[in-house]
């Protein structure tokens, strides 16, 4: 029997209609260390040569059967093209920001006319290029990055933003504004590289981070400008953590689909005021309780409960730990066709 097209098969899932089946992927970061080992394509390597990012990202299908590529590893490519001090990382330990531009100075920054060319930003749209030749039409692309909060929050620095949020709301909504500018142009030319959906992560929205009326009035109204800015393109909003006082917001903001985390308190109501918006859903095994620490067994419980609840894709809820055992991947496809095998 022939594989799904499982492009087309994730579009239509973006796009409100009926897939054929579910889709099994991951929206989020997945720099798991088998699939370094079994591909060959290792970090720190994989983070900053395309080659190794597209050999690394094709191994989600290779080796874990995941139908989606997702890349690249880090969120820190847009903070580094923007100034940001980076700590590169090791194999197991992603890319991570040490210092942003204005804490040594704080005016907010101009947008740089060669964003583009700069950082590790052509190392992902190089990749993008070798994937899209790679997956022909037949795997989706799914491209990551940091949000406009915490684009944001990289530059000036965490706690200096959350303060900002409360006693400085207007360099907060010119520093938003800025990062929203730059992800969206970065996200304009991934697309037109061939990625086919674009995945804005943003931890710093979060209601644990930030209070939902901040969300509401300093980062909504510019997040909102993303998805219409992408010419048709594909778009999903990932927000950690117990986002479920904003799930309302973040549907209006626009977005083809939203990817939750484990930590949402009420994942059947989350899912209705989604689907009400006619938005797909995508998530949510916990990535460090479940995928990372968990048996197969117990993988294929709590699968099953997100499928139940309506998920539109079963995906991780959050970024991979380097150490999530490979077994635990491939529990999530096998209880996929499980859970839809008992419901034809």
């Amino acid at each position: 029997m022939e594989k799904p097209n499982f492009r087309t098969e994730m579009l239509r899932t973006l796009e409100g209609k009926t897939p054929a089946q579910i889709s099994v992927g991951t929206f989020t970061t997945a720099p798991v260390l088998e699939l370094m080992d079994l591909s060959g394509a290792v970090r720190p390597e994989a983070d900053s040569q395309p080659e190794k990012m597209a050999l690394l990202a094709f191994s989600q299908y290779v080796n874990a059967s995941f139908e989606t590529l997702r890349y690249p590893f880090d969120m820190v490519v847009l903070g580094e093209a923007l100034g940001c001090v980076v700590d590169p990382g090791t194999k197991a330990r992603t890319p991570a920001v040490l210092k942003g531009p204005m804490e040594f100075s704080p005016a907010v920054p101009e947008l740089p006319e060669d964003l583009l060319e700069r950082g590790r930003i052509p190392v992902v749209l190089k990749a993008t290029e070798i994937l899209r030749e790679k997956a022909g039409s037949k795997l989706p692309l799914i491209v990551g990055m940091e949000g406009p909060a915490d684009l944001a929050a990289s530059l000036c620095g965490t706690t200096r933003f959350l303060k900002w949020t409360i006693n400085k709301p207007h360099i907060v909504k010119r520093l938003v504004e800025l990062c929203t500018d730059a992800c969206i142009i970065y996200a304009r030319e991934c697309l037109k590289r061939g990625a086919d959906v674009v995945v804005i992560a943003d931890a710093v929205s979060s209601p644990d981070m930030i209070s939902p009326d901040s969300f509401r009035t300093l980062i909504k109204p510019d997040m909102s400008r993303i998805p219409k800015a992408l010419g048709g393109g594909k778009s999903v909003l990932h927000i950690c953590g117990a986002a479920d006082p904003i799930i309302a917001d973040m549907t209006e903001c626009g977005f083809d689909g939203l990817s939750l985390e484990e930590g949402i308190k009420d994942l059947k109501k989350a899912v209705e005021t989604t689907h009400e918006a006619g938005t797909a859903v995508i998530g949510s095994v916990s990535t460090s309780s479940t995928l990372f620490r968990g048996r197969p067994e117990d993988v294929k419980r709590e699968a099953f409960e997100c499928l139940r609840m309506g998920v539109d894709v079963l995906a991780p809820g959050c970024g991979l730990a380097p150490e999530t055992p490979l077994r635990n991947l491939k529990a999530l496809v096998e209880a996929r066709n499980e859970f839809c095998g008992r419901n034809r």
